[in-house]
């Protein structure tokens, strides 16, 4: 327990000195946000705003981790290194889009094919390693049992192993590519994306906080109920990590942001997040526990589909965070509404996560 907490001090305090030491080499360099002119107007002050903050959040997050376990004299678990490499390996796809953006100055970065090259090859890399390197009990990181808040009946090797492997990596490279959009989705105000990341992250600290108590490797909990995941523990110090870095970037990401976190940012968390469902086997939790992800990502979803079916707009703007700005609502107004709508789908998938839990006893 007390690498989680040296992981989640040291990665505040990393974000919160590092954010603005990262502003001022912006600044220097004159890497600001390129702003779209079909936006909303009031966006027009936000151009040249230091971006690519996602940096802040990946290293900080990063270089807590490895500082907690040096300081527990603990080692780091295959679980928590995969984690990582989806937010690194997510972020660096991210960061290459952010730079592109702001050295030429155009809306567009890397090619869309490119960038789901970038993920495909992150996603596909994670998921081949989750299925290998199992413990004394045999237990592998992932598993192609497609999960709730465990492990489903429904496994994807219902075919031989060989099937198994392959439509896991597919699986799996969906969840990547799907979190990490959506979370890139919703980065659109100031502070949205990054508060809401730490609700997320908190709730996920909790689970699995709470399966690292109740693991079947324990001998006193090897009965009802108990998880068979690889490293809970770890995964909750990666989350720890993650939450603290959001919440220390954060602060200078609030309105009106001195820097955005651009898509270095919003991949990397997205990449996380999906990394430790997968890995705690919640797949499917997590669409509740981001569920504020998944309603920005059904507004774009919707939109697209009205106007090519019908030639009509079902909301003024996509993302749904737009819509609520052309409707009259301040911005800080949209940001800490959604935020609680964070929490609340937060305490409904934690409560369901529990509930579960309690169903075993009954």
């Amino acid at each position: 327990m007390i690498a989680v907490i040296l992981a989640a001090v040291f990665a505040l305090v990393l974000a919160l000195v590092g954010t603005p030491a990262f502003i001022g080499v912006l600044v220097k360099r004159g890497y600001g946000q390129f702003i779209r002119d079909d936006g909303p107007k009031s966006h027009a002050t936000k151009r040249g705003t230091p971006t690519m903050g996602g940096v802040v959040i990946i290293g900080s997050a990063v270089l807590a981790y490895f500082l907690g376990h040096l300081l527990a004299g603990s080692l780091p678990t295959v679980s928590g290194l995969l984690v990582l490499w989806l937010a690194v390996g997510l972020g660096t796809v991210g960061f290459l889009d952010d730079y592109i953006k702001v050295s030429k100055q155009r809306s567009l970065g890397l090619r869309p094919l490119g960038k789901i090259l970038g993920q495909g090859f992150v996603g596909g890399s994670f998921a081949v390693m989750a299925l290998l390197f199992p413990n004394e009990h045999g237990i592998t990181p992932g598993s192609t049992a497609i999960s709730f808040v465990r492990d489903l009946p429904i496994d994807l090797a219902f075919a031989g192993a060989a099937v198994g492997f392959i439509l896991f990596i597919i699986w799996a490279n969906l969840i990547v590519t799907a979190v990490s959009n959506a979370v890139n989705l919703t980065d659109g105000l100031d502070g949205l994306a990054s508060g809401a990341a730490v609700v997320v992250f908190t709730g996920y600290v909790l689970i699995n906080l709470w399966q690292s108590t109740q693991n079947c490797a324990l001998q006193t909990t090897a009965a009802v109920g108990c998880y068979e995941v690889r490293d809970p523990r770890d995964l909750a110090m990666v989350g720890a990590a993650m939450t603290a870095a959001c919440l220390g970037f954060l602060w200078w990401n609030t309105s009106p942001a001195k820097i955005f976190m651009g898509d270095t940012g919003s991949l990397a968390i997205g990449g996380a997040l999906a990394g430790i469902a997968i890995l705690s086997r919640t797949e499917l939790l997590l669409i509740v526990m981001g569920g504020l992800f998944v309603l920005i990502t059904l507004s774009v979803i919707i939109q697209v589909a009205s106007f090519k079916t019908t030639g009509r707009r079902v909301f003024r703007m996509a993302p749904l965070q737009h819509h609520f700005e052309l409707k009259g609502w301040a911005e800080v107004t949209i940001v800490v509404r959604f935020w609680i709508i964070a929490i609340l789908f937060v305490i409904g998938g934690v409560a369901l996560f529990y509930a579960e839990w309690l169903s075993h006893f009954e």
